[in-house]
């Protein structure tokens, strides 16, 4: 119904933001991305999505159109609401949801606060192929974050680590820097072990 929200930004705060557009004062509840990406100047415009609920009109704001079509992705999986979906997007960036959704991760969609394994799986057998088709990304693209994986954790586990607290540690790690490279996951992984 409203597409995008155009004017001054007249309060900022982490999780929310005010728009003052031709005088009316529009309430936006934000993601700590979008809240990140916010200029520095005073006038902005965010894309938004408006959920109408018996109770409440809420809008959610995002600065690019990307991220709220994720937004939107993932509140169409049962049992992610819009703010569980919010707080996906500001503990991982965009491109780490899709990668995690696209590869299966199940431990990266996991990690994230009011997530469990359920909804995690639920998550990605709902929404891998349509991620896959809207990003055009070709699974054989995927294999190398999983080759790398795999190469750092056999590494590990040669070390002497216990693959599952490995894993655990080698997943936060491809969660902050997906292209990391096996060097560089062996190296961070040894630090947090």
């Amino acid at each position: 119904m409203i597409a995008h929200i155009q004017g001054k930004l007249v309060e900022k705060n982490p999780t929310d933001v005010v728009i003052d557009c031709n005088g009316v004062g529009y309430f936006i509840n934000i993601s700590l991305h979008t809240f990140g990406l916010l200029p520095a100047t005073d006038m902005i415009k965010l894309y938004t999505h408006l959920q109408i609920k018996e109770d409440a009109h809420t809008l959610f704001g995002f600065m690019q159109k990307s991220e709220r079509e994720i937004f939107r992705l993932l509140i169409s999986v049962s049992g992610i609401g819009a703010n569980t979906a919010r707080t996906m997007l500001s503990s991982l960036e965009p491109k780490q949801i899709v990668n995690a959704i696209a590869t299966e991760n199940v431990g990266v969609i996991q990690s994230i606060k009011g997530i469990g394994a359920k909804t995690a799986q639920r998550a990605i057998i709902e929404l891998k192929d349509k991620v896959l088709k809207i990003y055009e990304i070709d699974e054989v693209s995927l294999v190398p974050n999983n080759t790398n994986k795999d190469e750092a954790l056999s590494a590990l586990e040669v070390l002497g680590f216990v693959r599952k607290t490995a894993e655990k540690v080698v997943d936060k790690i491809l969660a902050s820097t997906p292209d990391a490279t096996v060097e560089n996951i062996i190296k961070q992984a040894l630090k947090n072990l």
